[in-house]
Formats: C-alpha cells, sequence, structure tokens
C-alpha cells in the first residue's frame, strides 16, 4: 500500500458497525481501531455492545479495555494514543479500519482537534438543554450574543443544535466557542473514508429496542452489580450512560423493571439520533445498503489509493 487512506464505519448505535468492520476485514489486510467512548472501559461489555473475544480473535483490535470504569479518558488522549497504531499499520501495508459512534473520538484521530479540545460532560450538556427548555430559542440566541458574539454571528440562523454547542462549550470551559475554533488544529498525516450503514428510521429504531431487551434480560444487571461489588461508586462516569443510569434508578427503586427499559429504549433512541446528525453534519459519509457494502467500501477504497498515487506522481513530475 502506497497512501495513507484509512476506513472509518461509522453510524448511530445498532446499526451494525462491528459485523461490517468484521466483514471487511476478511477481504482487506488491516486491523481495528475502536473509537468509542465507552469500550474503553473494562468490565461493561454488555451494556457497550463490545465486540466478542470471538470476534476481536478474528482480527486484532484496539482501544477497548483501557481503562478502569473510574478512569477519566479524554478524545484528545484517545487521538494521541491511537495515531502511533494507525501509523503502524501504514508502516505494515495495513488499513486502519476505525469503528465507533463517538463523534467527537472519530473526528480527534481523523481530522484532529485544537490542543485546548475538552470532553463536554452530561452534566454540562443537561444545564445547557434546560437553559434552552427553560427560555427558548429567542433567549437563547441572545444568551449566545451575550457570550459569544461571534458565534452569534456565525449561527444567525439560531439553529438550536449549534446554540447549544456554544452554550455547553461555555458552561464547561467558561471560554468562548469561537476561540476554540480559531486555534490551530492537529491535522493527522492520513486521509479517512467514511462509511455507514443506511436504515430507514423506524427499522433502526426497531433494531435498537430489540438490542435493549436482549441486554437487560442477558446480564446487564449482573454485571452493573459486578462492577459495584469491585468498589466502584454509581456515580462515576461510565455507569452514567445509556444503559447503565437506567439499570441503576431500578435498582435503587427509582424505576420499575419494565419502566426502566423502556427509558434504555428512548435513551439509546435518542443516542441514535444525535449520532446520525454529527455524521451527517460533520462528515462526508457515504451511506449503504447492508448487502453490497463490502463490496462498495473495497472499490471505493481502490479507487481512492490509485487516484492519489496518481497525484502523487503528477507532483514529483511537476517539481
Amino acid at each position: 500500500m502506497n497512501n495513507k487512506i484509512a476506513i472509518a464505519i461509522i453510524g448511530p448505535t445498532a446499526s451494525g458497525k462491528t459485523a461490517l468492520s468484521l466483514a471487511l476485514s476478511s477481504v482487506l489486510p488491516s486491523e481495528i481501531i475502536s473509537a468509542d467512548s465507552r469500550q474503553i472501559y473494562r468490565y461493561l461489555d454488555i451494556g457497550t455492545a463490545k465486540p466478542t473475544e470471538a470476534e476481536r480473535a478474528c482480527v486484532r483490535h484496539h482501544c477497548i479495555d483501557i481503562c478502569n470504569p473510574d478512569e477519566k479518558y479524554s478524545a484528545g488522549l484517545f487521538a494521541k494514543e491511537a495515531k502511533p497504531i494507525v501509523n503502524r499499520l501504514f508502516d505494515e501495508h495495513k488499513v486502519p479500519i476505525i469503528v465507533g459512534g463517538s463523534g467527537l473520538y472519530v473526528h480527534a484521530l481523523c481530522e484532529g482537534l485544537a490542543e485546548s479540545a475538552v470532553e463536554i460532560s452530561e452534566e454540562m450538556r443537561q444545564k445547557a438543554m434546560d437553559l434552552y427548555e427553560q427560555i427558548g430559542r429567542e433567549e437563547l440566541f441572545a444568551y449566545v450574543k451575550s457570550i459569544d458574539p461571534l458565534s452569534a454571528e456565525k449561527y444567525s440562523d439560531k439553529n438550536p443544535h449549534r446554540l447549544l454547542r456554544v452554550v455547553e462549550y461555555y458552561f464547561a470551559t467558561g471560554l468562548r466557542f469561537s476561540d476554540f475554533h480559531a486555534q490551530v488544529i492537529d491535522k493527522p498525516s492520513f486521509t479517512t473514508l467514511y462509511f455507514g450503514l443506511d436504515y430507514p428510521r423506524a427499522a433502526l429504531y426497531e433494531i435498537i429496542n430489540k438490542r435493549c431487551e436482549m441486554m437487560w434480560d442477558n446480564g446487564i444487571f449482573e454485571e452493573t452489580e459486578s462492577v459495584l461489588n469491585m468498589g466502584f461508586t454509581p456515580d462515576i462516569q461510565s455507569l452514567q450512560t445509556v444503559g447503565y443510569k437506567e439499570v441503576l434508578k431500578v435498582l435503587h427503586g427509582e424505576l420499575t423493571n419494565k419502566e426502566g427499559l423502556e427509558a434504555m429504549k428512548q435513551s439509546t433512541r435518542r443516542y441514535a439520533k444525535r449520532q446520525l446528525t454529527w455524521c451527517n453534519n460533520q462528515t462526508k459519509v457515504q451511506w449503504l445498503v447492508k448487502e453490497t457494502a463490502v463490496q462498495t467500501i473495497v472499490k471505493h477504497y481502490a479507487q481512492s489509493v490509485s487516484a492519489e498515487y496518481v497525484e502523487q506522481r503528477e507532483s514529483a513530475v511537476s517539481r
């Protein structure tokens, strides 16, 4: 392989990213890098839908089970630790297959992040959302204008999603979001092709509901209790994520078993919607049908490698 081109399999939770990456790895010399902000944690397997041991035995996986459940981790640290893996794979003439639904992790590795990029906690996101629900879009825009005039000018369409990003960043850092965007970004030395599996929204939500039921009935309670029995507290960030937080509410008597399952389904569907929004807004993703996805990716990859090689040769000749 003469060119540095990686493949990223992205998309919403439960859309078949793991299965597609495994199928792809069977036809391309490759290794898989998980870009998932929850699969980094040890002991949390069921609720994070980690590849099984058998699946991981088929092809080498990276960035899974690298932290204890109470450890802090960030997109910036992920990129720092994953870049040497990517570079090694290129040196070995292998294709890095980056798989995950954590948008900031994918972006940090494949597009680069400013040095001061920060993770926004769920607490800060909820605080911003509460403000929006209290005052509405017009007043939220006025608030953004008061804390970050440049962002207000940029987002004059008053798109709530964009305004909330500005407010979240301000709540988390006390800094202007526009200053963050003005910083120099550490660009990677490789190109990424983005792919995802396309499903009608209703079909995806049905898959999500069934997966939640499977997790709920097949070990997520025992897994959560096991982590607690190790001495980890219920308030650690890894247990305040989709699935585990609903289990904790059932264990603490705040929800019935049925209510907890329905809450998990709803939270997962909302998460999938946010992931889809990120994919469409932040990447040039090519949405594929499951039946021909592997063939299409291999074709696009081969074409991209050839095109880049020709471009490099032409550039060398012109010099």
